[in-house]
Formats: structure tokens, C-alpha cells, sequence
């Protein structure tokens, strides 16, 4: 089943963000080179494609897991929580409709 996973940025982390980025982006590639990958990416702090020192207010990633439990425990591995980039993540089923 596809999860939506939604982590939240805490405040003045960029730094944080960027030192952590090359581990957590190789998760994801890991996730699409399996085929379980469906979108990822992060969500601007401010209406702009680059927010520049604004940085980012989060992150979004849906993709396949066995089950809830194996998303959760995914996401709480995920490089920014050891970094202490997201001050907290939702995991939740997701049903894709369209494309």
C-alpha cells in the first residue's frame, strides 16, 4: 500500500537540513530504484521554487511500504530525524486515484 509521509521542519534548520541532505535524498533513491517510490520532495517556507535562506518547511514522500508499522519505522529512520531537521512526522495510508 502507498503512505504518505509528511515531515515538519522545525525552526532555523537549514543548516541542519543541507548537512543531512545527501543521506536522506539516497533513502529516496533507494526507494525509487525499487520501483516503491511515487513522489518526494521538499515544500518551500515561502511561495518561491528556490526560498533561498527562508528554507523549506517541510518534506512530503509517498511511497510503498508492507504496512503502516514498516512506514513509521522508515520514516523515523530517515537522516533529518537524526539530524533533528523535523520537529515531527505524520505517516499515513494513501490511496492514489489519479495518474
Amino acid at each position: 500500500m502507498w503512505y504518505a509521509i509528511e515531515g515538519r521542519d522545525g525552526a532555523d534548520v537549514l543548516d541542519r537540513r543541507m548537512a543531512a541532505r545527501g543521506a536522506h535524498l539516497a533513502r529516496l533513491e533507494a526507494l525509487r530504484d525499487e520501483g516503491r517510490l511515487l513522489v518526494a520532495g521538499p515544500c518551500p517556507a515561502v511561495d518561491a521554487e528556490d526560498p533561498g535562506p527562508a528554507g523549506f518547511s517541510g518534506s512530503i514522500v509517498i511511497a510503498r511500504f508492507e504496512s503502516l508499522d514498516d512506514a513509521r519505522t522508515w520514516a523515523e529512520a530517515d537522516p533529518y530525524m537524526a539530524a533533528g531537521v523535523y520537529a515531527s512526522v505524520e505517516v499515513r495510508p494513501f490511496r492514489r486515484v489519479l495518474p
